[in-house]
């Protein structure tokens, strides 16, 4: 069964990598990747991730969990991340959802 990419934003800029695997795992779900968007100039969070399901149910299962919980005092969003227009997907090609 394929992955699916979710997007999760509003996450605070002290946000790890590891704190998005261990609050997506506790959903009940795989987590395969997680990856935290960072400003290149500056070396801090963007305040965005995206973090990948092993399943859709996975996903979907998160997305119900997850969605407008907080986290670090902030109300995160979390939605399927969808492909940018002309991209041709993977990590690089996702954006937040419309």
């Amino acid at each position: 069964m394929p992955s699916t990419k979710l997007f999760v934003g509003n996450i605070p800029f002290a946000t790890s990598e590891s704190d998005l695997r261990e609050l997506f795992g506790r959903s009940g779900g795989h987590v395969t990747s997680v990856r935290v968007i960072m400003d290149h100039e500056t070396g801090r969070s963007k305040g965005y991730a995206f973090v990948e399901m092993s399943s859709s149910q996975e996903a979907e299962r998160a997305i119900n969990d997850l969605n407008n919980q907080s986290l670090g005092g902030r109300t995160i969003v979390v939605a399927e991340a969808r492909p940018r227009p002309g991209a041709g997907g993977g990590a690089r090609g996702s954006r937040a959802p419309a």
